[in-house]
């Protein structure tokens, strides 16, 4: 359904990967909107990179939530441009392995569509409306900068990808779309009872309806730079099928990671600035919300800094996404996990920690440099 294996061995199926790498969402830097909340900005060029990112991994996700299993962008043209090598072993991306329409025609913009393409392409335009520039929209620009002003954010500062994972959250809980929740992991751990307790709904006094769920993990994958000893878990958790990428970057330039071929990170990148797009308009232009080149980002160049997406439409995909990614993260013992999952509640671990402290008992060295670690890498996560 998502991350899939790819062969560049065939015409036919590199086509295939540049229209589906053309349908993902892209996110960019724009310029002519109403100016921000408590600003005059009417332009995040320069410093609205990781909100650009943030909506193109929900993008993803909302493609998963409402679309059909197999949607390819009918308006997907063949002229991507890539970087990606003949002869090298086969790149991974996002969504490549959802649709099966290898060699069939592709429609431009503005060509006459079939009944269930028409439909589709209704559902494609009302998730990019989601995002526009507009102080209306539930997810965006507008309304992340308002809620991050909660915390002390401003339109112009930087914002962190863990500072991103909470506007998420708190974008789709005030946002109409009631069926879906976000969850953003705690001190790298993911507590499955909070997870179903937030993704229940009552309907009614006795029936409870299991929503959707985007789970968000912050970390910080080294020190100040990214520890080499992490690259294999991030592949295999890319290659997950409820894996929707990686708000991640280099230092202070955000990028959207949706693959990988080798030791390269193949990725979205939102720092081009393009005119604002009235979204209002009943057959506006969707061009510039997808991207026709793809390119690649040394493993060794990543920030280590960043935030790992996931979704689960039911609570079965649920339990599979908790026993795939615990499987991915746990076939060695020679570095502790990127994060892991826990029963319980994190309110019930906090309070057992607190009650068995002793802080008369000197913290082994071991659990002081995992403790400085966790405090070192928690310095740019702010709680909203």
């Amino acid at each position: 359904m998502l991350s899939h294996t790819y062969h560049l061995g065939h015409e036919d199926e590199r086509q295939l990967f540049r229209c589906v790498f053309s349908s993902l969402f892209w996110m960019t830097y724009r310029r002519g909107f109403s100016s921000l909340q408590g600003s005059s900005l009417t332009s995040d060029s320069g410093w609205g990179c990781t909100l650009r990112s943030a909506q193109m991994l929900l993008a993803q996700a909302l493609v998963l939530h409402t679309m059909p299993s197999d949607w390819i962008w009918p308006g997907a043209q063949h002229k991507t441009r890539d970087d990606l090598e003949l002869r090298t072993s086969r790149p991974l991306v996002l969504g490549l392995g959802r649709s099966q329409k290898v060699g069939q025609r592709r429609r431009s913009e503005g060509a006459i569509l079939d009944e269930n393409e028409h439909g589709q392409e209704i559902g494609h335009r009302r998730l990019v409306a989601l995002f526009g520039d507009t102080p209306s929209a539930p997810f965006g620009l507008h309304r992340l900068v308002e809620l991050g002003q909660s915390s002390g954010q401003r339109a112009g500062d930087w914002y962190g990808p863990s500072v991103a994972a909470h506007l998420l959250r708190k974008a789709v809980e005030s946002s109409e779309v009631s069926d879906l929740v976000v969850y953003v992991a705690q001190d790298c751990t993911v507590y499955v009872t909070d997870v179903i307790r937030v993704c229940k709904e009552r309907q009614g006094e006795l029936a409870v309806r299991f929503r959707s769920v985007i789970i968000l993990v912050p970390v910080r994958l080294g020190g100040d730079t990214l520890n080499p000893a992490y690259i294999p878990y991030v592949k295999r958790l890319l290659q997950l099928k409820c894996c929707v990428g990686i708000i991640g970057g280099k230092p202070k330039h955000s990028l959207y990671f949706v693959g990988f071929q080798d030791d390269q990170l193949l990725y979205l990148d939102p720092h081009f600035c393009q005119s604002a797009v009235d979204v209002s308009q009943p057959n506006f232009p969707l061009e510039s919300f997808h991207c026709k080149t793809a390119r690649k980002l040394s493993f060794h160049r990543m920030d280590p800094s960043c935030t790992l997406g996931f979704y689960a439409k039911s609570k079965r995909d649920f339990d599979t996404l908790r026993s795939d990614v615990t499987m991915a993260l746990t076939s060695s013992t020679e570095t502790y996990p990127i994060f892991t999952f826990v029963e319980g509640s994190g309110q019930d671990q906090h309070e057992q920690l607190e009650l068995t402290f002793d802080p008369g008992v000197p913290v082994p060295p071991r659990d002081k440099g995992r403790r400085r670690s966790k405090r070192s890498s928690m310095e740019e996560f702010v709680l909203l």
